[in-house]
């Protein structure tokens, strides 16, 4: 097992399981009625899930196969990334009540893609764009889930 994925994989679990928590705090209704805290509780326990079975496979692939000898490569940057995509996490957490849902979404989706190192900003805008509306006709207008607006207003 290499040190830094298993790091990578607490680090994500532990991020899950914040997320989870934090979202206690907000409604969390039914899936019928959802509150606005149904949605990031979910995606925290998916989070905690995923990598819960990243840190099983790391765990069993070490047991199967012995190591060979010779360097292990790390991506250039992919410490800097993890920080980065939890930092930006938890800035979209933080500003999610009052930047609202839409314009939240975008700014996440924005920065990760810049994050992961989509270089054009047109591509960016796009892809960020897409993302928010379809998120949008498909939680606020047809599930009727009830996200902040925020002071856009919709």
């Amino acid at each position: 097992m290499k040190r830094s994925e298993a790091i990578t994989g607490v680090i994500l679990f532990l991020f899950g399981g914040i997320t989870a928590l934090l979202s206690l705090r907000m409604p969390i209704g039914t899936f019928r009625m959802a509150g606005s805290g149904l949605f990031p509780l979910c995606l925290g326990l998916l989070l905690m899930g995923l990598a819960s079975l990243f840190l099983l496979t790391l765990y069993f692939q070490n047991a199967k196969v012995t190591e060979k000898k010779g360097k292990v490569e790390v991506l250039p940057g992919s410490s800097r990334q993890i920080i980065l995509f939890m930092g930006t996490m938890v800035l979209a957490t933080l500003f999610f009540n009052r930047l609202g849902y839409p314009l939240t979404s975008f700014l996440l989706m924005l920065a990760l893609l810049k994050i992961l190192g989509v270089r054009r900003w047109a591509t960016n805008v796009f892809i960020s764009l897409i993302t928010v509306m379809a998120s949008y006709l498909l939680f606020v207008r047809w599930l009727q889930i009830p996200l902040p607006k925020g002071w856009i207003g919709f």
